[in-house]
């Protein structure tokens, strides 16, 4: 069974689910409009938000005939928190050979 954090991890691994959330920070958006930024097809889009969408760092509100996503960033607090705890490892790291305790 996949954790919640190893699906934002997956989901965010590709460029273009991180280019889509770029997109859906600047303002939620439909699949269309979505589409017409990226050089792939419709339903590609809509796959790659399917994905999104099951990591929870999407969410979906239909409004009539149309599915208006907008970026859930909740979730990728736990990739800040991983970058965090490696960067203080690094630091830690830096700071005991600058001190000389190799």
């Amino acid at each position: 069974m996949m954790t919640a954090h190893q699906a934002v991890f997956d989901a965010i691994a590709d460029p273009t689910r991180r280019d889509i959330l770029a997109v859906l920070v600047e303002r939620p958006a439909d699949v269309e409009a979505i589409a017409k930024r990226f050089p792939i097809s419709r339903p590609a889009i809509s796959r790659h938000l399917k994905l999104l969408l099951r990591a929870g760092l999407v969410a979906r509100t239909e409004r009539g005939r149309n599915n208006i996503y907008r970026i859930e960033p909740e979730p990728l607090e736990a990739v800040r928190d991983w970058m965090n705890q490696i960067w203080r490892g690094r630091l830690a790291l830096l700071k005991r050979i600058a001190e000389g305790d190799s």
